[in-house]
């Protein structure tokens, strides 16, 4: 069980979010079908036609969109006059809900991919009543366990690599922080040679720490890419993915996992995911009964592996005929 073929979308426009943002957003497969709405990762990647093949067009009504400051959305983050202080999880997530209406859609399936997962669990958490079911993949929750582990903890595994991600920020305090916000303070720099050099510095840690072929990304070659994606990232991760407070050390999504309840899902994980060496994605199965754990082997955070793929399109098989 593959992807779906390539199919094109028959609506798309630019919806006014509010703060001077305008932002990119799409509707693919059956106008009648049930209503599926793709959150992609990052955060800044920005969505892509590969997410369209996961679903059934004939059965789904295939809505994505590019989440502020990145992909076709307006203002950019690379630009350095755009405003971060607007690009926030509050943020996107009253974006969520204006398109909805915008699309006249009551309830909707959420399809979220790595940040993508944290921002699909946070919008059912939130607003459980327009959520039918939830798909997610590469799945993590913003805790600050898993920025530590994704920056600092990894280091250990990639030394060498490690090295280098830190050579990439100034000697003395910056180097025992947050790293994430350390890098976001270089890439907010008025000097452009910073900031580009801040941005390839991460880009490269992000490359180095893939477990499992293929280990490049070639979209980090783009230098407007880069910059947008470093920025948007360290942004987030820097300051808690902005979810609020934590307690006793558990991260927000994880603590509210009780508020999932009634919503089915299914979580497809691989076995190589750094991000399973916490074992979150196992305490929010748990945590969430009407959830299933999808562990597929000899897989990294690679949503695109065929035996990830077969998976996940397994799932929004299931979710189409309820």
């Amino acid at each position: 069980m593959g992807l779906y073929p390539e199919i094109e979308p028959y609506d798309h426009g630019m919806l006014d979010v509010g703060d001077g943002n305008l932002m990119y957003w799409e509707t693919c497969g059956n106008p009648r079908g049930k209503p599926a709405l793709v959150l992609h990762g990052g955060p800044g990647s920005g969505a892509t036609p590969w997410a369209r093949r996961l679903f059934d067009p004939e059965a789904y009504r295939i809505v994505l969109l590019d989440q502020r400051g990145c992909g076709r959305s307006v203002p950019r983050a690379s630009a350095y006059d755009t405003d971060m202080s607007v690009n926030t999880t509050a943020h996107l997530l009253a974006d969520l809900e204006l398109l909805r209406g915008r699309l006249g859609i009551g309830r909707w399936l959420v399809w979220g991919v790595s940040w993508g997962s944290i921002l699909a669990l946070r919008y059912a958490q939130t607003h459980p009543g327009v959520v039918s079911e939830l798909v997610l993949t590469g799945v993590a929750t913003g805790s600050e366990a898993e920025v530590e582990l994704l920056t600092r903890g990894l280091g250990q595994v990639f030394p060498e690599a490690f090295e280098r991600f830190l050579d990439g920020l100034p000697e003395g305090a910056a180097r025992e922080g947050n790293l994430a916000a350390a890098y976001n303070r270089l890439l907010e720099s008025p000097d452009p040679g910073v900031r580009e050099r801040a941005a390839r510095a991460w880009t490269d840690w992000e490359t180095a720490i893939i477990p499992a072929p293929p280990r490049s990304v070639p979209r980090f070659e783009n230098p407007e890419f880069r910059m947008g994606f470093a920025r948007t990232v360290t942004h987030y991760w820097g300051k808690g993915h902005f979810l609020g407070e934590e307690t006793d050390g558990q991260g927000v999504v994880l603590r509210d996992a009780h508020l999932l309840k009634g919503i089915p899902g299914t979580l497809v994980q691989g076995s190589l995911d750094f991000g399973n060496l916490l074992g979150i994605v196992w305490q929010l199965h748990h945590a969430w009964p009407d959830s299933e754990l999808v562990t597929v082997d000899q897989v990294g955070h690679n949503a695109g592996a065929p035996s990830m793929v077969e998976a996940l399109v397994a799932a929004t098989d299931g979710y189409a005929r309820r």
